[in-house]
Parts: C-alpha cells; sequence; structure tokens
C-alpha cells in the first residue's frame, strides 16, 4: 500500500479489534510487511528501551568511533588542546560564565560556583564538555546523521553527570541546607518520594495521587465565551462569540496540532490568542480534536486533512456566507493546512470557501532539517517506534512529552529535578505547564504516516505528497503567507520553516519572535522581555533571500508579534466591517470549550 492510498482509507469500524490479529501481517506507511513474529520481539525491545532503536545507536557509535580511530592526526589535535586548556585554565574563576555566554548554559553562573572547591568541579566539567564536542564533530568520513547522533548522546551522558545535579558538588545546594537549618534536604526527599510513588502506581495501573494542579478546562482555562457548531468523530468546531459591535468580513479558522490540546492558544484570560482576536473584530473558529485511543489505530493522515479540515471548512463557509477564510495553523496543524492550502489552490480538491490567507506558526513544509527532532527520524528508529505503538494502537502522550523532554534536558530534566530534589523547591505551575501536561495520544497509522513521508522522505517538499492520488505542490498556494518562527525553537526550527521561500511562489511575509516551539507563540500583549524580528513584505515570485541574509537586513521590534500578525490580518481584509453573525443556541451543540478537550 501506498501513502497516497492510505488517504482514502475508510473510517475504522466500531467493530475493529483493540489489539493486532497475531496471526495477520500489517503494512507500515512505507509499504514494509510487519510480521507478527517480528513485531513482537521488537515492542518488547523498545519497551526495554524507550523506543530508542540499539541497532541505529551501535551503527551510528561505530561509524564514529572507526572513524575516529582511522584518524592520527585528529586525536593529537584533541589531545594537544585538552593539555593546553588544562595549563591555562583559572579555576578561581566561576567557569560557568564562559559556558552561559557561548551556550545560554546558566547551571555555574551563580556566584558560590567561584569557590573552592565547587570552582575546580565546574572548571573540569567544562573542560570535558568541549572536549567531547570537539571529538564527536569533524570526524572525516562520519555519516552527518550519525555524527549528530553520537554528538547529541554525549550532551545527554554530560549532563547526566553535571556536578550541579549532586548535592555534595553543588554549592546552592549547601547555601539552602544551610540558610533553611535542613528544611530544603526534608522537603526534597519528600518531592523525591511523592514523585516515586505517583510513578510506580502509573506502572501498575493503579490510581495516582493528584498532581497539585490549579489549572482546569472551562474553569480557569479556556474560557473565552463560544459554542461548539459541529462534531465528527475527529474534531470539534468551536465559533467564538463576538465581542465588537461588528467585525471583519472574513472569519479566521486556527487549526491547532493534534499533538496538543487546543487551548494553548486560548489559556487564561490574559494570554488568550483566541481572546485577543476576537477582541480585534475576528470572527475566530478553532478546531478541537479528539484524544484517540486504541480503536482508532488506522486514522490516517487522510482523516485528519478530510474530517479534520475539509469537513471544517464546509462549516466555516456555511456559517460565513462563503466569505474568504483567514486560516491559521501550529506546528503540525501548520503543516496539515499547508497541505490542504496547496490542495484547494492546487484544483485538487474543491472548498466551499477561498482561503483569503494563511499563517503558519512554527510549521515546517521542509524537513529535511528539522534540528535535534531529526536524531529520532531514520529507518531503524521508525521502526521501533512501529513496534512501539503496535501492540496498543497508538504512542502514548507520556512517550512523546519524553522525547520533547530530552531535546532539552538540560532544563526541563536535570535542572528541574536540582530544584525540586536539591533545593527542595517546587516548580509553581502556570497555565502554560499544566497545559503542557495535559498530554495526547497519537493513532497508530497517523503517527506512522506523517513520520514517514514528511519527515524521512520530506514528500511534501519533494512534490510526492499525495491527497486523493494526486500529488500536491506548495508551489501551487496562491494565498498570501504569513509565516512565523521562534528563535529557541527545539521543535521546529526557524531555518527550517524559512525553507518555504524555497517551496511558494505567494507573497510571505516571515517574522522570528523570541521564545520557543510554545512560548515563543504564547506572547501576549505586555509580555516582558518579548521581542520580534521583520523584514520588508516579499511580493509573490520575488528573488530568493537566504536565513542569514534575511537575518542581517530584519529590524526588532520590542513586545508581542500578536499586534503586527493582526495588522497584517486587517490589511488582508474586506475594509468594511459587517454584523457579527448570530450564534444562538438552535444552531449549536454545546459550550466552550467542548467536551473532546475534556478527554484523557
Amino acid at each position: 500500500m501506498k501513502i497516497a492510498d492510505m488517504h482514502s482509507l475508510p473510517p475504522p469500524s466500531a467493530s475493529a479489534p483493540l489489539v493486532p490479529n497475531p496471526l495477520a501481517c500489517y503494512l507500515s506507511a512505507d509499504g514494509v510487511d510487519q510480521n507478527p513474529l517480528d513485531m513482537r520481539l521488537h515492542s518488547s525491545i523498545a519497551k526495554m528501551t524507550g523506543g530508542i532503536s540499539p541497532i541505529g545507536m551501535t551503527l551510528a557509535y561505530l561509524d564514529w568511533f572507526l572513524h575516529l580511530a582511522a584518524a592520527p592526526g585528529k586525536q593529537a589535535a584533541l589531545w594537544a588542546e585538552t593539555a593546553q586548556a588544562a595549563l591555562t585554565a583559572k579555576p578561581l574563576i566561576a567557569a560557568g560564565e564562559d559556558a552561559a555566554a557561548k551556550s545560554g548554559d546558566t547551571r555555574f553562573t551563580d556566584a558560590a560556583w567561584a569557590n573552592w572547591p565547587f570552582n575546580l568541579f565546574a572548571q573540569s566539567f567544562v573542560q570535558t564538555q568541549q572536549f567531547w564536542e570537539k571529538a564527536t564533530t569533524g570526524v572525516r568520513g562520519v555519516e552527518p546523521h550519525h555524527a549528530h547522533i553520537v554528538n547529541f548522546a554525549a550532551r545527554q551522558w554530560l549532563d547526566m553527570f553535571s556536578p550541579s545535579n549532586f548535592g555534595a558538588t553543588n554549592p546552592e545546594v549547601w547555601r539552602a541546607a544551610r540558610e533553611s537549618k535542613g528544611q530544603s534536604v526534608l522537603s526534597g526527599w519528600n518531592h523525591l518520594l511523592e514523585d516515586l510513588a505517583r510513578m510506580q502506581a502509573t506502572a501498575r495501573g493503579a490510581p495516582a495521587a493528584p498532581v497539585d494542579n490549579p489549572y482546569t478546562v472551562g474553569v480557569n482555562v479556556a474560557l473565552t465565551p463560544g459554542k461548539v457548531v459541529y462534531k465528527n468523530d475527529l474534531v470539534e468546531l468551536i465559533q467564538y462569540t463576538p465581542q465588537t459591535a461588528d467585525v471583519y468580513r472574513e472569519p479566521v479558522l486556527i487549526v491547532p496540532s493534534w499533538i496538543m490540546k487546543y487551548y494553548i492558544l486560548d489559556l487564561s484570560p490574559h494570554n488568550s490568542m483566541v481572546r485577543y482576536l476576537v477582541e480585534q473584530g475576528h470572527t475566530v473558529f478553532i478546531i478541537s480534536w479528539r484524544n484517540p485511543d486504541a480503536k482508532d489505530r488506522d486514522l490516517g493522515m487522510g482523516d485528519y486533512l478530510a474530517r479534520g479540515l475539509f469537513d471544517v471548512l464546509d462549516q466555516v463557509a456555511l456559517r460565513c456566507e462563503a466569505a474568504p477564510v483567514h486560516t491559521v495553523g501550529y506546528c503540525l496543524g501548520g503543516t496539515l493546512l499547508a497541505i490542504a492550502a496547496a490542495a484547494i489552490d492546487g484544483g485538487v480538491h474543491a472548498c466551499a470557501a477561498p482561503l483569503k490567507s494563511v499563517s503558519l506558526l512554527a510549521a515546517q513544509t521542509d524537513f529535511a532539517d528539522p534540528g535535534e527532532l531529526g536524531l529520532f527520524i531514520d529507518h531503524s528508529e521508525l521502526a521501533m517506534l512501529d513496534a512501539m505503538m503496535w501492540r496498543k494502537g497508538y504512542l502514548e502522550g507520556s512517550q512523546m512529552a519524553g522525547s520533547f523532554e530530552l531535546l532539552n534536558s538540560r532544563d526541563l530534566i536535570w535542572s528541574r529535578n536540582m530544584r525540586q530534589y536539591l533545593l527542595g523547591k517546587r516548580s509553581i505551575p502556570n497555565d502554560l505547564m499544566a497545559w503542557n501536561a495535559d498530554a495526547t495520544r497519537l493513532p497508530y497509522r497517523m503517527h506512522s504516516q506523517y513520520l514517514t513521508s514528511l519527515f524521512l522522505h520530506n514528500d511534501l517538499s519533494e512534490g510526492r505528497y499525495c491527497v486523493d492520488g494526486k500529488a500536491i505542490s506548495v508551489s501551487n498556494i496562491r494565498a498570501p503567507l504569513f509565516v512565523l518562527g521562534t528563535e529557541r525553537d527545539h521543535v521546529s526550527p526557524w531555518r527550517s520553516v524559512y525553507k518555504i521561500h524555497l517551496l511558494a511562489d505567494a507573497e510571505i511575509d516571515f517574522v522570528l519572535a523570541s521564545g520557543g516551539h510554545n512560548a515563543g507563540i504564547v506572547s501576549e500583549p505586555g509580555h516582558a522581555r518579548r521581542s520580534y524580528r521583520s523584514a520588508a513584505h516579499r511580493p509573490a515570485n520575488s528573488a530568493y533571500l537566504n536565513a542569514d541574509e534575511w537575518l542581517h537586513t530584519a529590524h526588532s521590534t520590542e513586545g508581542s508579534w500578536w499586534p503586527h500578525w493582526q495588522q497584517w490580518l486587517s490589511a488582508h481584509s474586506s475594509s468594511k466591517r459587517i454584523a457579527p453573525p448570530v450564534l444562538d443556541a438552535a444552531g449549536t451543540l454545546d459550550d466552550a470549550p467542548g467536551q473532546y478537550v475534556r478527554g484523557t
């Protein structure tokens, strides 16, 4: 079966088995037989390794080690540089200051690290980091993907053994214990016992003690008033109540990623993008994806496109008198939107209303350089992920969250553990942290398809991605594009997002916001330390400017990028405002935020 064939798969039957038939062979997204005996073995291996392919890791290390062994000049240079660094080191200077300035590593910037013997611990660690950074990069002949894997793994191991992670070698821990008369040690120990008990209960399938979370959907997050106006087995469509006397003629449809709950864009009232747009006079719709389970194992990318986006666009057209639609996609929702826009503007799919504009927020269309997320994407790793999902029929949200944490383990794992268990300080949850803990699952077929077709084969950028059996191209998009990247994005690196300039012929306005994949998007006006970079508008079919050239010409603006974007939407809307659409109970199904977002 080819990717194109999978896009028209019928919805799974209600009587579909919840576990795979042990006697049947299955086809993976790239058409390879999945023999049940092999899948059982691979599934057991994946369970032990957390989904990491030991074969892929072994091949990467062999490639690196054998090439390094055959490079005596590289080895000699490494040892010479190490000896020189040891001789010229100044241990009485806080070693972390240089590291923080170069890489954003703040583990050793506290003044206490300048005191003996902690300065020696920090200095030795930083020098070890520098040695392995040089040892795992620049080795002639190593396949680049293997080099990235070895370099990433080396950083993970080093971060695990950082002196900041251990009470005996961390002066901040000593100081906290002294100032609190030992209370910080007791609190940290209690936090550790609580978390271990919760993990053990989860492993046994027993109910765990609830995590203290002051945020509840529909109570203090996802509060913007609205109604569920359409529902199928995959999505609920929410239309928000107008908050201005008149509105823009063109509605705004937001397509969030299905790997997250939609309310990241409707958090607390002060930082809700949805509320901000409604208050500016836009009629806003948003898709709320249902959290899939075992019976949804055969839902594919085609289902998410057809029942998740095309059906919704028709509903928006029906409710807004076929007015052109401003479409907005975030993360993978943006990739899905780009696919839909290419199919609509390319004549592959007929839509009840034209697309007025397409806004892609931290969304990739070219996956050749997906950043460190690409470390988990090769044939061996995808085979292991397939096996991990095979029995249950879905990927657990916690498994995906763990992969994202690994990409920034220094801050999301080790520094957090140090604060909680060594300093005895629990992080005070905010609405974004609460949303981040509200994990979603991914259906087996869909997850396998998008990793194989988009990340591994890069079909979308190379013109092989099919909708309804016909190849589509991003170059077919005719609607104006607003494309946003974020500076510290580990999921959708901004230079990868910028590559849409190589694919699309439409007019593009590119903006680079401060922050990461999530915090860079939730950037409400008035948020401290927020800024964005923008450059002159790029007309359709204009000359290409690469990412570094664009960065050199772009100017920086302090504050949120939301007003800049809203002005762009306004400039691409009709000048004449209209009366708000009527949102009465007769044509609605439920109050916002609906039921799907509450699904666990």
